[in-house]
């Protein structure tokens, strides 16, 4: 289920991004299009890397408070991901990525992936994980 999931992303994501820059390049142009995904990669970079360090921070200062820092290491996990994602190439791979930088919608997705785990230890087992 897992490997069809992933097969599937790896054809369909690089085929729809090629979509959306050949309709931005007939918008802009080249040089423009090219611009625009070089800056948001640079841009997504620095800010995945600032949240990055903010984060651990705060992992660092729960951990020195006693506290299970759970929810923020699921944060830097989702910040990593965002960094691999702007550093793609692509328009729509940068939305999620940036996406994945407001708290807010890492707050969703943290939300979304603590209750697909759960459901998924609760009909397979502690064992199993299918996410």
């Amino acid at each position: 289920m897992i490997l069809s999931r992933l097969i599937a992303a790896f054809i369909i994501i690089p085929f729809v991004e090629m979509m959306i820059l050949f309709e931005v390049h007939a918008r802009l142009g080249l040089l423009e299009t090219i611009a625009l995904v070089v800056i948001t990669g640079i841009i997504g970079a620095t800010l995945a890397r600032a949240q990055g360090l903010m984060v651990m921070q705060q992992i660092q200062r729960e951990l020195a408070q006693g506290q299970m820092p759970a929810p923020r290491l699921i944060d830097g996990i989702l910040i990593l991901v965002a960094g691999a994602l702007l550093i793609t190439p692509g328009l729509l791979t940068d939305t999620v990525g940036f996406l994945l930088l407001v708290p807010a919608f890492r707050k969703v997705v943290r939300a979304w992936l603590r209750s697909k785990f759960e459901l998924n230890l609760q009909s397979r087992g502690p064992g199993h994980i299918d996410i």
